[in-house]
């Protein structure tokens, strides 16, 4: 008995044992799911509930430190957004001229000529800027969306100067600006573009697609149809209603060039974009070449925010602008015809000028076209037939009348320009040609005086 009872302590311990063993892991199991609970990262739904659930000291630390970092999430982010758009662009150092045209407007009145020359200086960086930004928003769109955006915010400083100008009654400075703007971007940008990329590429001959300039070349003529006929009807006293008719024929034909500027739209994004598949396969392939790749530098909605905040620095100094046009005039002994037709686009253009050169020199010419040649659509179609009904709904007498020296001027560039543009190719003699042309043109508005308006 005694030896039984030895056998079974025996067996019993060999039990206990064998249990220890079996609950010790299932311990540290429970010490090491504890710990990785605790180390789980914050953005997990259940990360770290059922211990600190129950504890709200725990639960204050965490949201201070939620709340902690997006502060300095949002200040770090700020801070990025500000120093691309504003510090990583040497022509924001003319950003001081803005406030200083401000204080010598209400210090010296605004009829004076430095006043305009400032800002004039301050509105540059500015438009600049507004199309940088604008770009930035496209690359967060589809082709439609972008399209549009760049439609709308491209040529948003002339709108906006124009606008200023037609609320003052100033519709001459209106006609003289958008005209500089069309006749700046299809000359100097495109001549620019044209010159820089072939002595570049002086070895070969730049290729661009010839469709989209034959298509672009189109509009450009139908444009100048719409602003000839109410000038010759002007000109030959051939009214039905002398005064009325020119307006009446003036309002019917913007909006007929906003329907054929809304049907070319849908026809470059939707129904015939195979037409310029090319461009954007080349674009891609150039890119893929240089192992480049376009990413945007801001989120969607700091891109909304600069366009808003561009947008409400340039229709400020835009009021500064135009008041000062006539005191420019005097102080600088220079007809106004010549400050809104040559200078006052060289502001509206920068954008576009630095992009044309840009792309040409990197051998993408379709893209410069795009910009040069698809800037002087938007203001020939949208633009000013836009201004037309602004000014029908103001109560302004704006209208397509342009005077024959302007419309001339216009419909021979349209034809030099098509020219140029009919073969596909480009070189820096024929970029040399259009700067040329340019240069001729501001010298014909630097001694052309408008005619006294005749009401009879």
């Amino acid at each position: 008995m005694g030896c039984l009872q030895q056998l079974s302590k025996k067996m019993d311990g060999v039990a206990d044992s064998r249990q220890a063993d079996i609950d010790q892991p299932h311990i540290e199991m429970g010490f090491l799911r504890h710990e990785r609970e605790d180390e789980m990262p914050l953005n997990q739904p259940n990360a770290g509930i059922k211990d600190h659930e129950c504890n709200p000291t725990v639960n204050g630390q965490l949201g201070d430190v939620l709340q902690t970092w997006t502060v300095g999430s949002f200040k770090k982010r700020l801070w990025g957004s500000i120093r691309i758009v504003v510090m990583q662009n040497k022509i924001n150092l003319l950003l001081p001229f803005g406030p200083a045209a401000a204080i010598l407007a209400h210090s010296w009145g605004e009829k004076r000529g430095w006043i305009f020359f400032f800002s004039l200086l301050g509105i540059t960086p500015l438009a600049e800027r507004l199309g940088f930004v604008t770009e930035q928003l496209a690359l967060f769109t589809g082709p439609t969306v972008g399209g549009l955006l760049n439609a709308t915010f491209g040529n948003a400083t002339e709108m906006i100067i124009s606008i200023y100008a037609l609320k003052n009654g100033m519709i001459r400075v209106v006609h003289q600006s958008l005209l500089g703007s069309i006749l700046s971007n299809m000359l100097l940008v495109l001549g620019c573009a044209f010159l820089m990329g072939g002595i570049v590429h002086y070895k070969k001959e730049q290729k661009f697609n010839k469709a989209t300039a034959v298509v672009n070349s189109g509009l450009l003529l139908m444009a100048v149809m719409g602003l000839l006929f109410p000038a010759v009807l002007h000109f030959t006293h051939t009214e039905v209603h002398a005064g009325r008719s020119e307006l009446a024929l003036s309002r019917f034909s913007s909006c007929i060039m906003l329907v054929a500027y809304g049907f070319y739209l849908l026809f470059q994004l939707k129904s015939h974009r195979n037409l310029y598949e090319s461009v954007v396969e080349s674009e891609r392939q150039n890119e893929e070449g240089s192992d480049e790749e376009e990413v945007a530098l801001i989120t969607p909605w700091e891109a909304i925010s600069w366009l808003a905040i561009l947008t409400a620095g340039i229709s400020f100094l835009s009021g500064y602008l135009v008041d000062a046009i006539e005191g420019a005039s005097d102080s600088w002994n220079m007809p106004v015809s010549f400050i809104s037709v040559i200078l006052l686009p060289i502001v509206g253009n920068a954008a576009e000028h630095a992009s044309a050169i840009m792309f040409a020199v990197k051998d993408k010419l379709d893209i410069s076209l795009g910009v040069a040649i698809g800037s002087s659509t938007q203001i020939s179609m949208f633009v000013i037939p836009f201004c037309v009904v602004v000014g029908w709904i103001m109560g302004q007498r704006m209208d397509l009348n342009f005077q024959l020296f302007e419309t001339a001027t216009l419909f021979i560039t349209v034809l030099v320009v098509a020219f140029m543009l009919q073969e596909g190719t480009s070189n820096y003699f024929k970029g040399l040609m259009l700067v040329l042309c340019y240069m001729i043109v501001a010298a014909s508005f630097f001694v052309h005086v408008d005619p006294e308006e005749d009401d009879g």
